[in-house]
């Protein structure tokens, strides 16, 4: 069918994503972060070399040799590096793919795969304090009161490490 998109998922470390792939990631951060949500900061904050990125990235089926587009995308963080818990954190759906529930997507292959890498460990976000119902759904608790981060309310949300069976 013309026109479709094909979704491709992939979960890399930071030397696995190559210059473009690099490049899109940063783009489509800046473009929510800086530009749709006004908020100035420092994106590139030395933590990217050590947390797996996770992107959902599309690309037309009538032009398979055209470049993807970034569709979904999250940085996982191990424990230590910004929290004592693992984190998720730059959590991103572009506005072409919101409220398809791509968005749920990403998260649930978020937990899945901190689970798996960190399966002692709790996750921590710092949240938009008005998505506090949606990470809700995934086990994430509210573990702060409401704070100005970029001129956007946040909370810290943590989900318990899962118990070993």
């Amino acid at each position: 069918m013309a026109g479709e998109s094909v979704m491709e998922w992939m979960c890399k470390s930071f030397d696995e994503l190559g210059s473009a792939l690099l490049y899109r990631i940063l783009a489509a951060r800046n473009a929510v972060f800086v530009v749709e949500q006004q908020c100035p900061y420092q994106d590139i904050d030395g933590r990217d070399p050590y947390s797996l990125h996770l992107v959902g990235q599309v690309r037309d089926s009538a032009n398979p040799a055209s470049d993807p587009r970034i569709a979904a995308y999250l940085r996982l963080l191990p424990p230590g590096l910004a929290y004592d818990e693992a984190s998720i954190g730059r959590v991103i759906t572009a506005a072409s793919h919101r409220g398809t529930g791509l968005g749920r997507e990403l998260l649930a292959r978020a937990v899945a795969i901190a689970e798996a890498q960190w399966p002692s460990a709790a996750v921590r976000i710092g949240a938009q304090a008005h998505l506090e119902v949606f990470y809700g759904g995934f086990g994430f608790v509210k573990a702060s009161e409401p704070y100005d981060e970029d001129g956007i309310m946040h909370i810290e949300m943590v989900r318990p490490a899962v118990q070993p069976q």
